[in-house]
């Protein structure tokens, strides 16, 4: 038996990372969780994701592809295999039972009730190890389960579209298209892996949009999240928002911290409306994540991307940090994180 190189190790980490984005939103109230199996020479044998709740976990996926392939190999897992028997066994077991050599995780399981699954895997004399990727996993497919376990309310992205001078709109209100295609079926994609869509009733008004989440031939994805409007004003009963394509939530309130509230069962909430409730949201301290598509064009004009965030000037101006820039098409895409 010849144990996997560090670079083989982090190559089945990342695959087993893809295997993980794939599933993101559907595994609730499991984590998004991806595994591949390493033979004892090395090769791939097996990859697999965790299933909708109450379906096998990502390991027991892995290793049905394995088969006995998977004797004397190693386990490479972006999350501390489960040590505890819910709506399925615990992955320990099945790890055991295959008699995989090595375990390597990324990330030690932060719940108190599945965790201690590597003091079991090193019991049954099973070698592991830990942080592989450890950043790529905590800032990818677990970013938005790791916050829930830590916080215990869901984790908010602010999603919006700007030109590169900041404005949300042209002067006469036009906005479609800032940004390219490429970003809008980005857009799609996240929606889909979303729990959740917040806009406030002046986006529906003015808008009138769907808030689903569209393949890119133009139909309806498998999973569509939540649509909640936020606001005082009534909205049309024949509103877009309104339609069968998805279900769709109606809170009374302008409290930011009512509608987390009210969300309280989500792990992954998208605020998409205007300026106007992108400043309650920022002046509430509740958005987590900001993902910026900035399109390469110039508007001017007075419709800017977010209202009042409560800065009376530049030393009391908010802070954040880049933990992502990449190109979507013609346009970019900045990920930001609390600084």
């Amino acid at each position: 038996m010849t144990a996997p190189t560090r670079a083989a190790i982090e190559a089945a980490m990342r695959r087993a990372i893809a295997q993980a984005q794939r599933v993101k939103g559907s595994t609730y109230p499991n984590p998004p969780v991806g595994a591949v199996i390493l033979s004892s020479v090395g090769d791939v044998v097996g990859a697999g994701a965790t299933q909708p709740a109450g379906g096998p976990h990502a390991e027991v996926m892995a290793l049905r592809e394995a088969g006995q392939r998977a004797a004397g190999g190693t386990a490479v897992v972006t999350l501390e295999p489960c040590n505890h028997h819910g709506r399925t066994p615990p992955c320990v077991d099945a790890l055991v039972e295959a008699g995989v050599a090595a375990v390597v995780y990324a990330l030690a399981d932060p719940n108190g009730v599945a965790s201690g699954g590597a003091d079991r895997l090193r019991d049954n004399g099973i070698t592991v190890s830990a942080g592989v990727c450890a950043e790529e996993v905590a800032g990818g497919p677990l970013r938005e389960w790791l916050h829930k376990q830590r916080t215990g309310r869901p984790h908010v992205t602010w999603k919006f579209a700007t030109s590169v001078d900041g404005r949300s709109a042209a002067a006469d209100g036009s906005s479609q298209w800032i940004t390219g295609e490429a970003a809008r079926a980005d857009v799609h994609v996240r929606r889909a892996a979303c729990d959740a869509i917040v806009v406030g009733t002046g986006t529906v008004y003015i808008d009138d949009p769907t808030l689903t989440a569209r393949l890119p031939g133009g139909g309806l994805a498998d999973r569509q999240p939540l649509r909640v409007v936020v606001g005082m004003r009534e909205i049309s009963p024949e509103a877009n928002v309104l339609n069968d394509d998805s279900r769709t939530m109606v809170i009374r309130t302008h409290d930011p911290h009512e509608v987390i509230q009210a969300l309280s069962n989500r792990t992954d909430v998208l605020v998409e409306g205007g300026p106007t409730l992108a400043g309650a949201f920022l002046r509430a301290g509740v958005i987590d994540r900001i993902l910026a598509y900035v399109g390469p064009i110039l508007l001017g004009g007075p419709i800017v991307a977010v209202d009042d965030v409560g800065v009376p000037s530049i030393a009391r101006a908010l802070q954040w940090r880049y933990d992502g820039v990449d190109r979507v098409g013609p346009d970019l895409l900045l990920s930001l994180i609390p600084g």
